[in-house]
């Protein structure tokens, strides 16, 4: 007989909150099993095969089902660590008791190399999409499964129509799998997900502060299984032999690890949630990736809320757990329930409040172009809609100010940074989309780091919330006490208001080497001639109120921010004003009109 755990689906009912009796399944035994995939890889050089462990909770009936999925490769950290290799951990998350009633089976895999699968991680490498491909494979009939004792495990209870969710690393997989198209992936839910690994690490060309030594080798490090560990050191050297610190520029081997690459091959659809203040997993992350997947018309739903590294289980429990009821029935099912017909993007506002949209960015949203301009107005720098001709301001560095110095007193002159603000707005202005800027520059050193940030001037309150780490947001115990009490995985931030006079909306860093491309380096001239640096910002949807001014504030090494440019010790630059210039995704196109 095989080995399996019998739960009643009446006792997960009942370990169900926002669970309407008419969408779950009769009461029943639900199985559970632990099962090893042979994978197509052998990332240990072994000789072997790896084997993919995924722990299955399913509904024991006579017909197929359709499957949530989450994949991580932290299982084998923290309170969900296994002991045995065959029966499951225990299903921490909230998925089962809520999924598996309705009927659906919840497998929770884990990546190749981590708690009991063999193999190594490679932190966003192939391997890592090698990993889930096995697993889906297998609930379509593709790929071999064994138990712990050797017997061949069968998906026969398969539909094959595979959701994939999770947040952060877990979020990632999906992105992963939705890029390289594995067939049986239908739909995906990325939470505070990457989708480029190079931006993960960097921003245009300079390494992130904390990220900007050996990452790669960090987290394959944190996450591989203590049997694993030894056998991977061949592989966590190589990861920094080629993870390219010395430049940052943009290898092969970040474009290994960059999934917009396989936007156009994406045929599931997406349902993205992320953190408007997440300098975890930046905004970026979902901003270009959200637009090459809308440039495909792949079909999409968006949450972006107002907190950092965050489940929204956390904080719109029965909205989430509506919605994902909803969103699975229809692409796992085929249920016409109408959910793509709610509105495409649910918008956090700053109080708390949500509000909806018909997409994001917000429809009309047309660029919007201000042009840097000498002082004006009481401040040190404007912006203008028109240029102003001619002249040049000079930057300095910035002797490591922190944020708040740098967006303090925009009316005082300061070469440790350069301050453009515009006049008083005549009405509100919402900003919807991806903050660009051309700055032209002459500097005295061939390396020239520049960040750039987006400042909302005016009398305002500012909502900072807590956040929970990578691991604590994958293995937070999250059963039915936690959503009842609101515990654990359901435990809201803690939100702490401050009242405020600036307010940085986003920001953005280039490394002006980089400015041709991010693959090869191009010095800056240091014989006075100029050069136009073009960077991005990080994606933003913000309500800018009449009477507050905009302001874009100017910095060469940004150390809280971008890793230190020792090249760029003793930096001194002209800006060009009237040609430098923000373009702002502005709702209507239009300011003080």
């Amino acid at each position: 007989m095989r080995r399996v755990y019998l739960v009643t689906a009446a006792l997960l009912m009942a370990a169900t909150i926002y669970t309407p009796a008419s969408n779950a399944a009769p009461a029943a035994a639900a199985i559970t099993e632990t099962v090893y995939v042979e994978s197509t890889i052998d990332s240990d050089a072994d000789g072997k095969l790896d084997r993919i462990a995924a722990d299955v909770m399913r509904p024991d009936t006579a017909g197929r089902v359709p499957i949530v999925m989450e994949a991580s490769p932290y299982y084998g950290l923290g309170a969900a660590a296994a002991t045995a290799t065959n029966v499951p951990r225990g299903f921490g998350r909230w998925y089962d008791e809520y999924f598996v009633p309705r009927g659906y089976a919840v497998v929770e895999m884990e990546m190749q190399g981590t708690s009991r699968s063999t193999g190594c991680p490679t932190t966003g490498g192939p391997e890592d999409t090698a990993s889930v491909r096995a697993v889906v494979d297998w609930l379509n009939g593709r790929a071999k499964a064994f138990y712990a004792d050797g017997r061949a495990a069968v998906a026969s209870w398969s539909t094959g129509n595979v959701g994939m969710l999770g947040v952060s690393y877990n979020g990632t997989l999906p992105n992963a799998a939705a890029a390289a198209n594995i067939p049986g992936v239908k739909t995906i839910v990325p939470i505070a997900a990457i989708s480029s690994w190079y931006e993960y690490a960097r921003d245009q060309g300079i390494g992130y502060k904390g990220w900007d030594s050996n990452y790669p080798t960090f987290l394959a490090n944190y996450v591989v299984s203590a049997a694993q560990k030894a056998k991977c050191k061949p592989v966590f050297d190589k990861l920094s032999r080629e993870d390219g610190d010395e430049s940052y520029d943009y290898t092969s081997f970040w474009k290994a690890r960059d999934y917009r690459v396989g936007a156009q091959n994406v045929s599931a659809s997406v349902f993205a949630v992320h953190g408007q203040a997440d300098w975890n997993v930046k905004p970026s992350q979902f901003g270009r990736w959200w637009e090459e997947l809308a440039d495909r018309n792949v079909p999409r739903k968006i949450w972006l809320h107002r907190g950092g590294h965050l489940d929204p289980i956390s904080f719109r429990q029965a909205e989430w757990q509506r919605v994902m009821g909803l969103w699975m029935d229809h692409w796992l099912k085929g249920a016409n329930n109408g959910i793509m017909n709610e509105p495409m993007a649910d918008v956090q506002k700053s109080d708390g409040s949500w509000e909806q949209a018909a997409a994001w960015p917000r429809p009309d949203t047309k660029d919007t172009t201000l042009y840097f301009g000498p002082a004006a107005g009481g401040m040190s720098g404007s912006l203008t809609t028109a240029p102003v001709p001619g002249g040049t301001q000079t930057l300095g560095a910035n002797a490591n100010i922190s944020e708040a110095t740098m967006m303090a007193s925009p009316e005082t002159a300061n070469t440790r940074r350069l301050a453009y603000v515009t006049a008083p707005l005549t009405k509100d202005a919402r900003l919807s989309g991806e903050v660009s800027l051309t700055v032209r520059i002459a500097s005295n050193r061939a390396s020239t780091p520049l960040t750039a940030l987006l400042v909302d001037y005016g009398p305002s309150t500012q909502a900072v919330l807590s956040e929970r780490s990578p691991l604590q947001l994958s293995t937070e115990v999250c059963g039915k006490n936690d959503l009842r009490d609101r515990t654990g995985c359901a435990r809201p931030p803690d939100v702490s208001i401050q009242a405020v006079s600036a307010t940085m909306l986003t920001k953005g860093a280039v490394d002006a080497k980089n400015r041709l491309s991010l693959e090869t380096a191009t010095p800056l001239p240091t014989n006075g001639s100029t050069a136009d640096v073009t960077w991005k910002l990080h994606a933003r949807d913000a309500l800018i109120p009449a009477g507050h001014r905009i302001g874009i504030v100017l910095v060469t090494n940004h150390s809280g921010y971008i890793t230190a440019d020792t090249a760029a010790g003793g930096v001194s630059l002209n800006v060009s004003l009237g040609v430098s210039k923000v373009v702002l995704p502005i709702v209507g196109g239009a300011l003080n009109k």
